[in-house]
């Protein structure tokens, strides 16, 4: 073989050598792709925070000034009412409930 073929075929498989390591070395061009597939997830997730926490904010301006907003919390969350106020709750018959669940129980399976 003459020497420049021989020179030639040496730069071939060194630049292939290092093409492959390029690729699939330790801090190669897969493993960039795997970190900035990470970063992306982490910035959605940022974001995702972010509009949690403004909610969040108005949330607490909200139980801090308004009133209407107190009140309308306390009723919901802590079953508290107005003096004055009536509430009326139905319990359901057991026979009832046993009857409709035994109903839905009985339907076939489409």
């Amino acid at each position: 073989m003459s020497k420049i073929l021989k020179i030639s075929l040496l730069s071939l498989v060194l630049l292939c050598l290092l093409a492959s390591w390029l690729t699939f070395g330790d801090r190669g061009l897969i493993y960039l792709h795997k970190k900035d597939k990470e970063r992306q997830a982490y910035l959605e997730k940022i974001e995702e925070l972010k509009k949690e926490n403004q909610k969040l904010m108005k949330e607490i301006d909200r139980l801090r000034n308004d009133k209407e907003y107190i009140e309308k919390t306390a009723q919901n969350e802590l079953n508290m009412v107005r003096d004055g106020q009536v509430i009326y709750r139905f319990a359901e018959d057991k026979e009832d409930k046993d009857a409709s669940k035994q109903d839905i129980e009985s339907q076939p399976i489409k």
